[in-house]
């Protein structure tokens, strides 16, 4: 599967106020933006499906999960998914996007996604 058939070139702008709340949770207010206009400034790259889900140590959640199914329908139906957004650490923090990485890895684990990434 050509990665840019399933993924968009460039994230899309609610992408990144939904980062900055998921990080909010984690960081304080400073370094959220400083990290959002990172990852606004930063060129995207492409990553395996599979090695964004290894660095995240996060569940891979089930093709059933709702949101999950819902990425995979949206690109069986031929749209385009929005680049993730990462933040380097360990583990690799998925600041948005986590359903649609799970979703590339269920369509195969090999998948390309882009993806925007900065450090903290």
């Amino acid at each position: 599967m050509e990665w840019t058939k399933v993924w968009l070139q460039e994230p899309e702008e609610h992408d990144f106020p939904a980062a900055a709340d998921y990080l909010g949770l984690l960081l304080e207010a400073g370094e959220v933006k400083h990290i959002v206009d990172a990852l606004r400034a930063a060129p995207t790259q492409t990553k395996k499906a599979k090695d964004i889900m290894r660095a995240s140590s996060l569940p891979l959640l089930p093709a059933d999960n709702v949101h999950v199914n819902h990425n995979i329908q949206k690109v069986k139906s031929g749209k385009k998914l929005s680049p993730v957004l990462l933040v380097r650490g360990t583990p690799l923090v998925i600041a948005d996007g986590y359903h649609r990485v799970c979703a590339a890895y269920h369509l195969t684990e090999d998948l390309m996604v882009p993806c925007r990434i900065t450090g903290r």
